[in-house]
């Protein structure tokens, strides 16, 4: 018997696996919607989005917009792989934001990352070498 109940509960985390729902919207209240290939397609990626696959049509454009502090502030949006060039973001950046503007170019794949402190860095106090690291891979076609 415990074992079909634990089969059970199994099942039903399993069927939520890769569903979209309000809790997971980025920081701007923006979901992610999903594509006719499974892919998800995002205009604006955000914080939450991370660890996400989104897909892009070449000629499309994604803007990611991380919201940081300036005692834990975001690096800027890095760019690792084909198909994206970086283009104006249009938007003015307040201490510890990051943000970024990409039009895909070509087909491709390229991971966009950035990283910030876990813990601010304060005079006199305690210190966390530990970092919150975001990436996001872009699939374009």
């Amino acid at each position: 018997m415990r074992r079909i109940a634990t089969l059970a509960v199994t099942a039903l985390l399993l069927a939520g696996c890769g569903t979209q729902t309000g809790d997971d919207r980025g920081d701007s209240g923006d979901s992610v919607s999903p594509s006719p290939s499974g892919c998800t397609s995002a205009p604006e990626l955000h914080a939450a989005d991370s660890g996400r696959t989104v897909c892009l049509a070449v000629g499309g454009t994604v803007r990611v917009a991380l919201d940081g502090a300036k005692d834990r502030p975001w690096t800027p949006v890095t760019t690792e792989g084909s198909g994206l060039k970086a283009t104006n973001s249009g938007v003015v950046l307040l201490p510890g934001d990051a943000n970024a503007a990409f039009e895909a170019v070509s087909a491709g794949r390229t991971e966009l990352s950035s990283s910030r402190p876990l813990c601010a860095t304060e005079t006199g106090k305690v210190a966390c070498k530990g970092l919150q690291d975001w990436s996001v891979t872009v699939v374009i076609t």
